[in-house]
């Protein structure tokens, strides 16, 4: 399998799950680094990018979104390289100035993301300097309504974050508050096929080389979400599940079971779309799935990562 080049300077940090890639633009004199990991995850995040950068600091820090696999170790970041300029979208900038936790999601949805500041907003329909490069920036609602996507379009690389992935893309969390967000991801697709990018940078997993036929499986999947919103709504609450496994990787299970029970997020989820289901119930269900998939293992007394 060929592995796409991408140019000097700019270097991308294949993550797990749990963590967003990170993808770090270098000239020599001006760094910026796209999204920062999950908070649990930064001493790894600072080690890589010092592995490239050395004794010298980063310059830029950039968002795509303010989810927490995205934006947990700004602060790790930002400790760091007391001189950082960090720049986010600019939807939920009122809530990171006052620092509001739950107006950000992060409390309702279980995931932890430490305090951090920002520089300035970015703005769709404007460029950037990424290292020695110039990029795009694009709005790309629908997995979350606030977010971006980068595009060089004298590399044609596109940086996608959760917006398309090589087997799909995000869960479509405003879906499941009762918003019509499957339009936007349809929208965002669209753009997608408009830009026509050779390589894509996605928000997880590894770089891939941009065909039709990828965008025409993630039309597919989300044809099929539309067709069966439950569909979707169980596949999220299953990503929320996976995504505490990830962290933890090995609990009791009465202890998760607690902690799902007791995440305002899962319960929304339940209430809206399974509401003839206990919570206890449809939390071990889903347990079972994960386990059955092979993405959990458990036993009556433990839950682990797999």
């Amino acid at each position: 399998m060929i592995t796409p080049q991408l140019p000097d300077g700019m270097c991308v940090f294949e993550r797990g799950w749990l963590s967003s890639n990170n993808i770090l633009f270098d000239d020599g004199s001006h760094s910026l680094l796209v999204d920062s990991g999950y908070c649990t995850h930064a001493p790894q995040t600072l080690a890589l990018v010092e592995s490239v950068l050395k004794t010298r600091p980063l310059n830029f820090l950039v968002n795509t979104h303010l989810h927490s696999d995205h934006c947990g170790g700004n602060t790790a970041l930002q400790s760091k390289y007391p001189l950082l300029q960090t720049f986010i979208p600019p939807g939920h900038a009122a809530h990171v100035t006052n620092w509001d936790a739950i107006g950000l999601g992060y409390l309702s949805i279980g995931q932890l993301c430490p305090q951090f500041q920002f520089t300035k907003v970015l703005q769709p329909g404007t460029e950037m300097r990424f290292g020695a490069s110039t990029w795009e920036i694009h709005a790309a609602p629908g997995h979350d309504p606030h977010s971006f996507v980068f595009f060089n379009q004298k590399k044609e690389i596109l940086i996608s974050a959760d917006a398309l992935w090589e087997s799909g893309f995000g869960v479509i969390f405003p879906e499941l508050e009762g918003e019509e967000a499957f339009n936007e991801v349809a929208a965002t697709l669209d753009l997608i096929e408009r830009l026509k990018p050779n390589v894509v940078v996605p928000g997880h997993g590894s770089v891939f080389f941009y065909t039709p036929q990828i965008l025409s499986l993630a039309t597919q999947r989300l044809n099929a979400f539309v067709k069966n919103p439950l569909k979707h709504a169980k596949h999220a609450a299953k990503v929320l599940l996976k995504f505490k496994l990830l962290e933890v990787q090995r609990q009791s299970f009465d202890a998760f079971e607690e902690w799902a029970i007791s995440t305002p997020y899962l319960e929304q989820i339940r209430k809206r779309f399974f509401p003839e289901s206990s919570t206890s119930q449809w939390i071990l269900q889903l347990c079972d799935e994960l386990a059955g998939s092979g993405v959990a293992s458990r036993d009556k007394n433990f839950i682990c990562n797999a």
